[in-house]
Parts: C-alpha cells; sequence; structure tokens
C-alpha cells in the first residue's frame, strides 16, 4: 500500500531560493506532495509560492499572519499537515539539505522507524569557527541535559501517528530538536552531505545559534537551576570557612588584609548573583508565557488547493 508522503517547507525571505529548490524536489521525488509555510516573508516569497500551486497541484501553501521563527513555522506546516497525509518530512528551503536522503527516510520508515532524522556526515564545508561552534551546540545541548541528536537540525521524518502524539505537547516555547525524541517511537538517522546554501544568507548566524541553545536548555532542562543550588552551596561553605578564618585572625590579634581583597570578593559574589537571577528570571519568564496560552501560530491565507485552515488553539 502506498503512503501519501508531505514535505513540509518554512519558507522567510527566500525568493531567491525557493523556485529552484522546490524544481530540484519534484525532479528527484516526484511522488511527494508539497506544503510550503511562508513565514511573513517580506519579499516576493508568498507571491512565488501562490504562482507554484496554482501551476502544479502537487504543491500547496499556507501564510502566517506574522514572522514566528523557523520553529513556529516547521510547527505550523507539521500540525496542518498531520491529518492530510500518512508520513512528512521537513526540509528547509535554501537547498542545503540533500533531496536524496527522502528516498533513504522513506525506506527506513518501510522498515518500521516512526521516526527518521537527517544527520549531516561531515562539515568539511564549514569554517573551523562554524563547526566549532555548531559542534559545541549540541555538545552544550547534550550536556545540559537536553537530548538532542548530534548533528540534526530540522531535517526529519515523521509518521502521522507521530505527529498525533506530538501535537499533544502544549508548549509554547518551541525547541523542536529536543521535543521530537520526547515522543519517542522507533527512530533511527539517516546521514548526507549538506551542500552549500544556493543565494542569500543563512537566517542563524551565531547570535540566534547561541539564543536557540538557550531557549533549548532553558525549555527542556532544569539543569542549570541545579547548577546554581550547587554553587550557592559551594560559595556558602567557601563564605562560611572565611568567616571562621576571619575570626581566627580577629582573636589571634592578627589585622586582616586591606579592603582592596574584600571589594572583589563583593564584587564577585554580586555579578554571580545576578547571573543566577537572569537564569531564574528566564524560567519564570517562561512559565509566563506558558500560562497565557497563546496560539503558537495563525494562519492568515492559504492557497486554494490546501483546503480550509483553522488558527491553531493548541
Amino acid at each position: 500500500m502506498n503512503k501519501r508522503v508531505l514535505a513540509v517547507i518554512p519558507a522567510y525571505n527566500e525568493e531567491e531560493n525557493i523556485v529552484s529548490t522546490i524544481e530540484d524536489l519534484r525532479k528527484n521525488a516526484p511522488d511527494i506532495d508539497y506544503v510550503i509555510v511562508n513565514d511573513g516573508s517580506k519579499d516576493r516569497t508568498w507571491e512565488i509560492i501562490c504562482d507554484l500551486a496554482a501551476r502544479d497541484p502537487h504543491y500547496a501553501g499556507i501564510c502566517q499572519s506574522r514572522n514566528r521563527g523557523h520553529q513556529n513555522a516547521v510547527l505550523a506546516g507539521l500540525m496542518e499537515a498531520k491529518s492530510r497525509c500518512d508520513i512528512t518530512i521537513s526540509i528547509d528551503c535554501d537547498g542545503q539539505d540533500d533531496i536524496n536522503a527522502m528516498d533513504a527516510m522513506v525506506d527506513a520508515y518501510r522498515d518500521g522507524c516512526d521516526v527518521v532524522y537527517g544527520v549531516r556526515s561531515k562539515r568539511e564545508t564549514d569554517t573551523f569557527f562554524k563547526r566549532f561552534t555548531a559542534e559545541s551546540f549540541y555538545k552544550i545541548l547534550n550536556a545540559m541535559g537536553a537530548e538532542v541528536v548530534f548533528n540534526h537540525a530540522d531535517y526529519r521524518l515523521m509518521s502521522a501517528r507521530v505527529l498525533e502524539e506530538f501535537a499533544r505537547f502544549r508548549e509554547v516555547n518551541l525547541f523542536l530538536r529536543g521535543m521530537v525524541p520526547l515522543v519517542g517511537f522507533k527512530s533511527t538517522c539517516v546521514t548526507y552531505e549538506r551542500h552549500e546554501r544556493i543565494a542569500g544568507e543563512s537566517h542563524y548566524p551565531l547570535s540566534k545559534m547561541l539564543a536557540l541553545a538557550f531557549d533549548g536548555i532553558t525549555s527542556l532542562s532544569i539543569k542549570p537551576i541545579r547548577f546554581i543550588t550547587g554553587f550557592g552551596v559551594f560559595v556558602a561553605l567557601v563564605s562560611f570557612i572565611g568567616v571562621l578564618w576571619a575570626v581566627i585572625e580577629a582573636a589571634l590579634g592578627l589585622t586582616v588584609s586591606g579592603w582592596a581583597s574584600m571589594t572583589s570578593i563583593i564584587c564577585f559574589v554580586s555579578g554571580v548573583q545576578l547571573i543566577c537571577l537572569g537564569v531564574i528570571g528566564e524560567y519564570i519568564g517562561k512559565i509566563y508565557l506558558e500560562s497565557k496560552h497563546r496560539p503558537r501560530y495563525i494562519i492568515s491565507d492559504a492557497t486554494p488547493n490546501f483546503g480550509e485552515i483553522k488558527e491553531d488553539a493548541q
């Protein structure tokens, strides 16, 4: 029995890449249908999507009411596609992910895997700085308790039943790379070589990568809070020893050395306290956002061949 495969493609200001990427996809995977998610682009991306959908029924598009970020765009496509297919494959629009890996993903699904992760086999095309920061990104996430697949981004296959269970995850703060492994089910990895970006600039510079890492850690792990607790105990013990030393020095009639060392200690402890308050505040902020139960995405428009689209009320 043939399974309907739907590729979900998030796009933000990708007018230079979208046509070539879609043509390559259609050429190499003619039996797959495509849902392109316009993430509030400011260029002609949505007009191009509408034109593609009008010319070929295999293409459909949905448009978010505003730019919500890559993770929300992928989620919007997956949630809107889950009732329309048996398998979804999320892939970026920049043409860097190897399209040929889709066949291996589908084969793995037929062998019984409900989740198949696309994993980069090597990073030879990256600069040393890019390779170092990217690999450190995954290592830090795993060290802090966020379960992520090393060198995997958002190129993955998910079966319909995985999507149904994934829809029960109500988080507003999204980090899909860490959330998908939490769903469970049998999974495997397919390696591929990532190509150079066709045109334009990456939407994930170092600043966004750091923000994504911090979001992933604080959304999926409480290890930073535990680290603060442990560090607080350590500082308290050191301070207690320092107090004992000062009392003994005073009892022996010895003078405690000048204000410079005391000022340095106070400044250090004050800085640590501010950092700890910042981390705790980040968690409190996430709790506040989660308590609002705001929609994670809002669809403002869709191509006629996609059918009726409703606002995500999850």
